[in-house]
């Protein structure tokens, strides 16, 4: 056994703090922390590439047609229920929040008209104050991980980052129940974002491969019980989430793709598109339901029920400047809105971390200040008599609309009411829709535009299920009114048109994805002919944005400490060689090693991943023969596979073995712990050969490659761990193991403080 060579194995011991975190006291030596869901958590590396050992190969070698044919129809299986699961979830969340929503502003609108104005207003606030608490409250007590939208957490986890508890059954219940009260509590929040996550926990709890604990132990499950075949699972989970959330199931797979996933290929590109296709076709079923009138309230509302902009249009080339500047500020308001949003979460944390209470309290005070400002601000606009001939009923009175009575006389409606009475979805199709140049006041769009930057910023903070897609569109749309209402008659499009575009700009700005919210906003309002203006319009306004700063999900896992492993290497990698980063001591296991040894290495470090080193007589000169995992080594102390003399053993020993006894359990709780072995003196003293056990063929590097080419290799195969070796004869065959930590921009400056003077660089975005 060695413990002298330089690196820190999968230790990670120096800790990369969460910017969003104010605790510096926390000490913790075998990983890495990061702010989960609302909580400070460790964290650890998942191992996308598959561990070749010789048990391995005997399995699959072992494996029949039958069993190859199980796993393929397993996997297409398991993509039908992930899409009808994600269609219902989706379905019923919609259905709630409207019914929820509905009755609320229904009540409301009845006293209005009965002018107890006093009465309207405590209804409003009550409602709103309780489904904020409750939802709040079963949050923070029962699911903190079920916080904010979830998009960073899989996202993280996509790229190879295990944050605990993020796809529990748990944080499903919270997620759905926690979205639907606080969507309907009048905070200016969205589902679409927790519609992701709700996704990503399905096909997480699906793929873990059966639970003994609930008696699912059929053996077709347990092919999953690998990082792979879950990651996959997990991204037609998020392509199922967003094409549930928007109807969009094109737009779902293409925001799996850019915006969620660091690895692809083409039979994924296959799966999640099955999986998108099932959730559009069952969502189609659902809502010709819908249409017949057996939902209550819900009906054309929602933004899965309605085309939001379906005229035929036609534009010309004096109309492109005007779209051009949209983009550009569109570009610089969503730039604003990261900023902001980034240093008010950080207030919001520093009071969260004060206590469950505090969170309570917190999230009482923007319900109460959103409350009072949604009900205050319609009396601030003037009453518009109704149109001559109206689309519809005027004033709407019963149900959602356009033309919103509120405190006006007969035969006249509130503009500004008619947006802030609604749910966002209605807003939406208010601000979206054809010939209502003429609906809305300059005045109350402004205000309402303020009113909705403003409230989406300071409402996501909360601790609750919550989403930004949605407020972003709806303050993007109002944007987009303004913008077409100071052109007024100079320009041929329309401001419904103007609202698509601004709701575009504002989300390439702040999101900075663009081919897959360019399909979105074109299955949404079903209009093709949109397709330049909106291609223009986010490319600009993401280049723009892009000078500024990072996009809003990439900004919230650099603040929460996800260890996040961008696509490109930083200009002072290319400057450093692998062997200027790793640290010690290292770890290292002979192939055959005293029981005693490893037992005293899993105690006293914290690492995943150990190199195997042969020695003579069993080799003429020290060799790196493999690497082997902690898990691994745990299984091998719980089923004593000892021997007597310190002599490498046949492969006769892999028979005693199964594939379930070394495959990874789907969440921490259930996996195995030193802790939990117990040994005698006498077996203390045995040995274990390692030899079958042990990946002989991990990914290496020479001491002497670039740091920036080594991250494209690690990143690319999704490695937990790179060993590292000597560029020369005559040492030591292993220098060190690369791992996340150390390809960190804090571990490499830490370490190398010069760089910060060179590069222009600091540690805070």
């Amino acid at each position: 056994m060695s413990t002298n060579y330089s690196t820190n194995g999968d230790s990670e011991t120096l800790l990369r703090r969460p910017l969003l975190s104010s605790q510096r006291s926390i000490v913790n030596s075998t990983s890495q922390v990061a702010i989960v869901g609302s909580n400070v958590s460790p964290i650890e590396s998942l191992d996308y590439e598959i561990f070749e050992n010789e048990f391995f190969k005997h399995d699959w070698r072992s494996r029949g047609k039958a069993q190859i044919f199980q796993f393929m129809i397993m996997k297409w299986l398991l993509c039908l229920l992930i899409g009808m699961i994600v269609c219902l979830v989706g379905f019923c969340n919609n259905l709630a929040v409207e019914n929820l929503a509905g009755i609320k502003f229904v009540v409301t609108s009845n006293m209005m008209l009965e002018r107890r104005f006093l009465m309207a207003f405590l209804v409003f606030f009550v409602s709103n104050l309780v489904l904020t608490v409750f939802a709040c409250t079963i949050t923070a007590l029962i699911a903190p991980t079920a916080t904010g939208s979830g998009i960073p957490e899989v996202k993280a986890y996509l790229n190879g980052v295990d944050a605990p508890g993020i796809f529990t059954v748990r944080t499903l219940l919270v997620k759905i129940i926690g979205s639907i009260t606080a969507v309907s509590s009048s905070l200016l929040i969205g589902k679409a974002g927790p519609m992701v996550h709700t996704g990503a926990c399905v096909a997480a709890l699906l793929g873990q491969g059966g639970s003994k604990r609930y008696g699912l132990t059929w053996k077709w499950l347990k092919f999953f019980k690998n990082d792979r075949d879950r990651r996959d699972l997990i991204i037609c989970g998020s392509a199922a989430g967003i094409a549930a959330a928007f109807r969009a199931p094109v737009g779902g797979v293409l925001f799996a793709l850019e915006g969620m996933s660091s690895w692809w290929r083409s039979a994924l590109l296959w799966r999640a598109f099955f999986t998108a296709a099932i959730v559009a076709i069952l969502l189609r079923a659902l809502i010709d339901l819908c249409l017949s009138g057996k939902c209550g309230l819900f009906g054309k509302g929602g933004l899965i029920m309605f085309d939001a902009y379906s005229a035929s249009i036609s534009y010309h080339l004096v109309d492109v400047p005007p779209v051009f500047v949209l983009g550009v500020i569109g570009g610089i308001l969503g730039s604003l809105f990261n900023l902001i949003l980034s240093k008010v979460l950080r207030i919001y944390n520093f009071i969260n971390e004060k206590g469950t209470i505090f969170k309570i309290l917190l999230a009482c005070l923007i319900s109460i200040f959103t409350s009072c400002l949604l009900f205050g601000l319609p009396w601030l606009t003037s009453c518009r008599p109704c149109p001559p001939d109206p689309s519809e009923p005027c004033p709407t009175i019963g149900r959602s609309g356009i033309y919103k009575k509120f405190q006006c006389p007969p035969n006249h409606y509130n503009d500004l009411a008619s947006l802030i009475f609604n749910t966002n979805d209605d807003a939406i199709r208010n601000l979206f829709s054809k010939n209502t140049d003429d609906e809305f006041e300059f005045k109350s769009v402004f205000i309402f535009f303020i009113t909705c930057f403003s409230l989406s910023i300071f409402s996501y903070g909360v601790v609750a299920p919550a989403g930004l897609f949605v407020p972003v569109i709806v303050t993007g749309a109002s944007y987009g009114r303004i913008v077409g209402m100071l052109l007024g008659k100079k320009d041929s499009l329309s401001h419904g048109l103007y609202a698509v575009l601004g709701a575009a700009s504002f989300l390439g700005g702040s999101m900075r994805t663009t081919v897959s919210l360019c399909v979105i906003i074109l299955e949404l309002t079903n209009n093709l002919l949109l397709l330049p203006l909106i291609m223009m319009v986010l490319f600009i306004s993401k280049t723009v944005a892009d000078a500024f700063n990072a996009n809003i999900y990439d900004i919230i896992m650099k603040a929460k400490g996800l260890p996040y492993l961008e696509t490109h290497a930083e200009p002072y990698m290319r400057q450093l060689s692998v062997g200027d980063v790793v640290t010690g001591p290292l770890q290292t296991f002979n192939g055959v090693e005293k029981v005693c040894n490893i037992v005293f290495i899993l105690r006293t470090t914290g690492h995943n991943g150990f190199p195997v080193i042969d020695e003579p007589p069993i080799s003429q000169a020290p060799v790196l023969f493999g690497i082997i995992l902690r898990d691994h080594l745990l299984t091998l102390l719980k089923k004593k596979a000892f021997m007597s003399s310190p002599m490498a053993t046949s492969g006769d020993v892999i028979n005693e073995f199964s594939a379930d006894d070394f495959a990874k359990k789907g969440s921490s709780k259930g996996r195995l712990k030193i802790e939990d072995i117990q040994l005698s003196e006498e077996e203390m003293d045995m040995f274990i050969d390692l030899h079958p056990f042990t990946n002989a063929s991990p990914y290496t590097v020479v001491e002497t490659m670039s740091l920036g080419k080594a991250l494209t290799l690690f990143r690319e195969l999704g490695l937990r761990h790179l060993l590292v070796v000597p560029k020369f004869s005559g040492r030591s065959p292993v220098v060190g193991i690369l791992t996340r930590h150390d390809f960190m921009s804090e571990h490499i400056l830490g370490l190398h403080p010069f760089l910060v003077r060179n590069t222009g660089k600091s540690l805070r975005f």
